[in-house]
């Protein structure tokens, strides 16, 4: 097994097929319950009041940047309270989280599953310091041999995407519809779209309303492996496998 490598290469794995690219976040990893532990955190160590500043600044950051940044936040919060020094014990949070305890389950089996046919790869928006951590402190990184992709919107970067991992056909698994419609349309048919509706993202009416139908929706991440043999099955038709 194989951790995230410094100079960003993924392990070559020559030209595959078939690439199946996972999220991470309410994909493989319950970031809500994340949230929700990290709210009843703040509010114990900071109070009501503070906690509501911390997540401010936190939503601030995230319609400034476009993803979340959970690290960001609290230097945000530093800045405007230099002396408080409750700040460490978030910090102290943060990265001693136990995120392999909020993985879905039957996540690691369908990341194996994937495997036996096709390469498999995580492709995750973040920051560039908190995010990778987060996939290898919960045993992801592992379980995909380091072939961890984190962009700040990987929507646009799918160039690079194909430049690091070549596949012929892709098979994007993602909780947000936008993400899919957007890789939908500029892979088109080179791509396969598996909607997971876990998360709050995913059960968002008006969210969900705005963009068209993944290629395929399941309601958890588990049941993909019912669904591998058809999309094979389908990529063997259109004549890429």
């Amino acid at each position: 097994m194989r951790e995230i490598r410094e100079d960003g290469k993924l392990p070559d794995v020559g030209r595959r097929r078939v690439g199946f690219l996972f999220d991470v976040d309410n994909t493989l990893l319950d970031n809500d319950a994340v949230i929700t532990d990290l709210r009843v955190h703040l509010r114990a160590e900071l109070g009501e009041a503070d906690a509501d500043r911390y997540w401010a600044i936190f939503d601030g950051l995230r319609a400034e940047l476009g993803y979340a940044d959970y690290l960001g936040a609290l230097q945000g919060y530093r800045s405007a309270h230099p002396t408080d020094l409750r700040v460490l014990s978030i910090s102290r949070f943060l990265v001693t989280y136990p995120f392999s305890s909020k993985l879905f389950p039957g996540g690691g089996r369908v990341l194996a599953e994937c495997a036996r046919s096709g390469v498999v790869s995580l492709l995750s928006d973040g920051d560039v310091v908190f995010q990778p951590w987060k996939i290898e402190s919960s045993g992801l990184g592992r379980a995909v041999e380091g072939r961890v992709l984190v962009y700040a919107h990987k929507e646009k970067q799918l160039s690079d995407v194909h430049a690091r991992l070549r596949c012929d056909h892709y098979v994007m698994i993602d909780d947000k519809l936008r993400i899919l419609a957007a890789i939908k349309a500029e892979w088109q048919a080179r791509v396969t779209t598996v909607f997971v509706r876990q998360g709050h993202y995913a059960h968002d009416p008006s969210s969900v309303a705005l963009f068209p139908e993944a290629d395929l929706s399941i309601d958890r991440i588990a049941q993909l492996s019912q669904h591998v043999a058809a999309i094979l099955g389908k990529v063997s038709a259109i004549g890429l496998a």
